[in-house]
Formats: C-alpha cells, sequence, structure tokens
C-alpha cells in the first residue's frame, strides 16, 4: 500500500543534492538579499552532523530537504543559514513551530546569528507560514522566516526560460511537474523539451548532467513514455554529438540490467530503421529476460522493420 507513494528520502534526496552543490546560486536566485551579504570566497561549510544532532529533539516532525550551513559575511563575521525545502505535495501544519524550534536549537548551539529561510514546492497558493508566535501574560514571542513559493514563478516562465541560473531550470521542472501531473504525454514532452534548452545553455558538461539528474528525478514518467524519451534523447545527443547523458553502458548500470538491455536494442534498432512506432517499443518493453537475449540474437539479421514486427508477433 505505501509501495506506491514515494518514501521521504526518496523525494527530498535531489533537492538536498542540488542546493548542496549550487548553494550560492539557490541563494542568488530565491534569496538575494542574503547571497548578496555572504563572503563567496570563503566556502560554505556544511553542518550536517550538528543538523542530525538538533533534529531528534525538536518533536514536532521529521525533517525534509534541510540544510544547515555555516557562512562568512562580507564583514568577517559568521552567521547560520538554515535552508529549508518543504517537498511534500501538500502543507504542512507544524512547518511553522518546527523552523522556530531548529532555529532556537542552532542558536543555542552556536550562539551566532541565524538565517532562517523556506523553499515551498507545495502546490496550495493559500498556503504561505512566515512565522510562529505565542502570547500569554507577560510573554510574547513572534518568530519570522523568509519564503519563496515556487509557484509563485508560474506566471514568470519567459523570465525563467531568459535566465542562466540553474534554479530556473530547477523552478521550471517543478512546475511543469505539477502541472503535468494527470497528463503523462505532456509530461514527456516538456521535460524533452526542458533537457534540449538545457543542451543550448552553454553550461558544461558537468552542470547538464547535474541539472538533468533533478529534472529526470523530478518529471517521472511510465515506463513506455519513459523508454520512448531516451530514445529521442539519445538521438538528439548524437545529432548534436553532445553524449553528455546517454551512453547505454550509464543508462544499462543506472536503471537495471534488463531495462539496460531494452535500451541497446532499442537504439539499435532505431539506428537500423528510423522510430519506432509506440505499439513496437511497448511490444519490447513487454519481452522477458529470455526473449530480449533472443531479440539480441536475431537483431542483425532483420532486414526490414516488418522483420522485427514479424518476429515480436511470434513472442506473444
Amino acid at each position: 500500500m505505501n509501495s506506491a507513494k514515494p518514501q521521504p528520502d526518496e523525494m527530498d534526496s535531489p533537492w538536498k543534492k542540488i542546493l548542496r552543490q549550487y548553494l550560492q546560486e539557490a541563494l542568488e536566485f530565491y534569496f538575494p538579499a542574503i547571497a548578496a551579504i555572504v563572503d563567496w570566497t570563503e566556502p560554505p561549510v556544511f553542518l550536517d552532523k550538528e543538523l542530525v544532532q538538533i533534529a531528534p529533539n525538536a518533536k514536532v516532525g521529521k525533517r525534509h530537504a534541510d540544510q544547515l550551513v555555516k557562512l562568512k559575511r562580507k564583514q568577517g563575521k559568521e552567521l547560520v543559514l538554515l535552508l529549508h525545502a518543504e517537498v511534500q505535495a501538500s502543507p504542512e501544519a507544524i512547518f511553522p513551530e518546527r523552523v522556530y524550534v531548529y532555529s532556537f536549537r542552532i542558536f543555542d548551539l552556536f550562539r551566532i546569528p541565524v538565517i532562517s529561510v523556506a523553499i515551498l514546492c507545495d502546490g496550495d497558493p493559500r498556503w504561505r507560514p512566515d512565522h510562529y508566535e505565542y502570547s500569554l501574560p507577560h510573554t510574547k514571542m513572534r518568530f519570522e522566516f523568509g519564503t519563496v513559493k515556487l509557484l509563485d514563478y508560474q506566471h514568470q516562465w519567459s523570465a525563467l526560460e531568459a535566465s542562466t541560473n540553474p534554479f530556473a531550470w530547477v523552478t521550471m521542472a517543478h512546475l511543469k511537474m505539477q502541472e503535468t501531473k494527470r497528463d503523462k504525454p505532456s509530461r514527456k514532452e516538456w521535460k524533452m523539451r526542458l533537457v534540449r534548452r538545457l543542451y543550448e545553455t552553454g553550461y558544461d558538461r558537468e552542470k547538464v548532467v547535474d541539472l538533468f539528474r533533478f529534472i529526470d528525478w523530478t518529471l517521472k514518467l511510465p515506463k513506455g513514455l519513459e523508454t520512448a524519451f531516451w530514445q529521442e534523447l539519445q538521438v538528439y545527443e548524437e545529432s548534436r554529438k553532445m553524449p553528455y547523458i546517454t551512453s547505454v553502458e550509464r543508462i544499462g548500470y543506472e536503471r537495471g540490467q534488463k531495462e539496460g538491455k531494452v535500451m541497446m536494442l532499442l537504439s539499435l534498432l532505431t539506428r537500423r530503421f528510423g522510430p519506432l512506432t509506440d505499439s513496437t517499443i511497448e511490444s519490447i518493453n513487454h519481452l522477458s529476460s529470455p526473449q530480449i537475449e533472443a531479440l539480441g540474437d536475431e537483431i542483425f539479421d532483420f532486414t526490414s522493420v516488418d522483420d522485427l514486427t514479424q518476429w515480436l508477433a511470434t513472442q506473444a
């Protein structure tokens, strides 16, 4: 029953990774006022152990895609940044309390200023937490923190496409994930469109691959469409002579031996006979492992796509 739902670690890991890889760009894109006061000649120090240390005692919920980072200000003094990425699909009522508890414990641990901000990835335009407070006789407390709502970027698409910041791509992928939740063919088209544009940015190979991994994780596709996407992407990469992503060996390693063999066969068949029909791809995807091995033996004897079609008919 739970297997159909992405587990928290599955959902937040790509966010954690991309924030860690491109922290400066994330702050420049979402929180420019913070980026402006940081001395980026001093590398950020990620406080993973300290984040784990404060989390078990903060009994207001589990950690999400959080990063705890020590930064040097331009004036020379240190600050600690608590950066949340709320990746769950629906709002979390206790989130403001969690930010407050974490921030207080961080200050108690380091005794230096703490900046707390959050990237809100949910789809509810009304949910905009920015403070935690309580008031009692003779005591009043109000804690405020900064937020950015990814949903707000949906009307800024042209600006996102024009941006050179990697987090414009992160934001576009997230928005299209929400928009195409019930339209997987459209999701495939947007996934391919984003990846093609990614190649045109002039980014180096490492950045293209990093951003592709985030896009690939965000815009998940059902098996048939996923196979068609990889097939189209390989043809595109070959046309540009830029095989950044789709080496058959790497696909086989990352996606399992069987799927790797299927991808290899589809690649070979496409090179020989041109693009395959959806029904042909579907038939190949449903072959058993022994049938895939047999197809690998037969493939070089085929003289036309009709030979392939007839062979598949005998395997049904």
